[in-house]
């Protein structure tokens, strides 16, 4: 492989011109446009690759060797030619840059700080696909997707470290950015939380590694991921029939209906989970709701499931806020009460369960009470029908005070956690809890970080972020931003020019 940038610009010249005849030659006459797509592709990549070279070649042979002015005063002399490897989307580009070097100090390589080079030998751009691959399907999968399209070989263990190198920022960039323009929020501010179980390795004793596990006995056990949310919201004041009527989709005559209430959607939602425990995750909700505070918030609502846990916690975080449980949560439990009662295949399950979430939803939920334990204890019904009375009465009746849902509606105010059962599943769940997956804690903490950049749309500013932190560790020197540096865009035809809609020929 050559490393003159004008024997490179030959190849270059060659090898495109070696590109055009690929798909206008004689043999493109014949060919499928899947062969060519497919062959063109690798064959892009290959090109992308002596680019990246020239590039890297062009700018070692216009760096300086003239020695280095040192902070102390002295002068660092060009010693030689040190080989640096590069592993980008192309597949492994080497390169050779100047080094200077002298007895007792420390040798330096001026054009890594120039290009902002990390430590190791992997390209921006590839770690950052390779861990946005990671974000959303395993480790094993997103190296076989690389191989596969990219022909680039990664080990998952490669992966995991990258992840670990590239999460360590994720707390730190958050703690600085500012809150949202007032201009940009709703009236109510919103926090929810609530937990998801990750599966965790155990860790097995060197000394006496279990070939075949023990009845009842785990090679792991779930762990508790925290998840918060924090978001503000218009007010929407409904009625409890409103929200009977929605939530069980009655009056679907679409030539009477009134057309339903256009929702608010969440404004600046920012989810997070972490596996340090309830206490950490509030702690840090607890600093975002202070960023987030203003004369522009009008209201405070929290919303949880029935834990206990996180309930008083919740109250002694955030004890302006108004805890409300999750309508959700509570109507589930009445459902269970009428499968019990009825049966899950009676036509009266869905009717009884409606009227008993409108006493719910209109201030009501004590006569529920009463008669839930009325029917418990009247002789009727069986043992397990009288425990599921019992327990969901004891439900309702310790979670009253966050149970004032007229009062909510009137105002306006969210009573289910959509947003944060969402996350839970979608955050937590569809990624840890695949087949087979077992995590060790740090590993699952750095996975989430990253996922976190990704679902709350920071993904990019998260890396340029990591990108001018890791320069700032590694380089005593300003981040070398590329100012107007544009991208011309290339001349050709899109698909919507009339070439695409032009008649075969007679």
């Amino acid at each position: 492989m050559t490393f003159n940038p004008q024997d490179i610009i030959q190849e270059v010249r060659a090898e495109f011109e070696m590109l055009l005849d690929f798909v206008t030659g004689e043999e493109a006459q014949a060919a499928t446009a899947d062969h060519i797509e497919r062959d063109l592709f690798k064959r892009l990549l290959s090109l992308g690759a002596m680019l990246l070279l020239l590039f890297f070649a062009t700018r070692s042979k216009n760096s300086s060797r003239e020695p280095l002015q040192m902070e102390d005063g002295r002068k660092l002399p060009y010693h030689s030619e040190k080989k640096r490897p590069y592993f980008s989307i192309f597949g492994k580009v080497p390169f050779w840059r100047p080094y200077f070097y002298r007895t007792g100090m420390k040798g330096q390589y001026p054009l890594d700080a120039e290009l902002s080079l990390g430590s190791d030998c992997y390209s921006d751009f590839f770690r950052e696909m390779s861990e946005y691959l990671s974000v959303y399907v395993t480790y094993s999968k997103d190296a076989e997707l690389l191989d596969r399209f990219f022909d680039l070989k990664l080990s998952t263990r490669v992966l995991q470290q990258l992840i670990a190198a590239d999460a360590a920022d994720v707390n730190t960039f958050y703690a600085q950015r500012p809150p949202p323009s007032p201009s940009q929020e709703s009236e109510i501010l919103v926090i929810q939380a609530d937990g998801k179980g990750v599966p965790i390795v155990l860790e097995e004793s060197a000394a006496d590694p279990k070939v075949r596990l023990g009845k009842g006995e785990k090679r792991g056990h779930k762990k508790e991921a925290v998840v918060t949310s924090i978001y503000t919201i218009a007010c929407l004041p409904r009625t409890p029939e409103s929200v009977v009527a929605s939530f069980f989709k009655q009056n679907r005559d679409v030539d009477t209906e009134k057309p339903p209430l256009k929702r608010p959607k969440p404004q600046n939602k920012h989810v997070w989970a972490t596996l340090d425990g309830k206490d950490a995750a509030l702690a840090r909700l607890a600093r975002q709701v202070e960023q987030r505070q203003g004369d522009h918030i009008l209201h405070k609502a929290a919303l949880c499931d029935g834990c206990e846990a996180l309930q008083s916690r919740i109250e002694t975080h955030f004890p302006d806020f108004s805890l409300i449980l999750d309508f959700i949560h509570a109507n589930e439990y009445l459902w269970k009460v009428a499968t019990s009662l009825l049966g899950e295949k009676s036509e009266r399950r869905e009717g009884w369960v409606a009227n008993r979430t409108l006493q719910m939803l209109s201030g009501k939920t004590e006569q529920v009470i009463a008669e839930f334990r009325a029917l418990a204890q009247d002789g009727q019904c069986t043992r397990a029908q009288c425990e599921r009375l019992t327990k969901t009465a004891n439900y309702f009746e310790r979670n009253l005070p966050y149970m004032d849902y007229p009062t909510y509606l009137a105002k306006g105010w969210p009573i289910a956690s959509g947003v944060i059962e969402g996350a839970c599943r979608h955050f937590v769940k569809d990624r840890f809890e695949l087949s087979g997956m077992r995590w060790t804690q740090e590993g699952a903490e750095n996975l989430l970080h990253l996922r976190a950049a990704a679902e709350n749309g920071d993904w990019d500013a998260y890396h340029d972020y990591r990108k001018r932190q890791r320069h700032a560790r590694l380089y005593n020197c300003p981040f070398p931003d590329h100012g107007s540096l544009e991208v011309p865009a290339l001349s050709l035809p899109s698909c919507s020019q009339s070439y695409c809609e032009a008649p075969l020929a007679a």
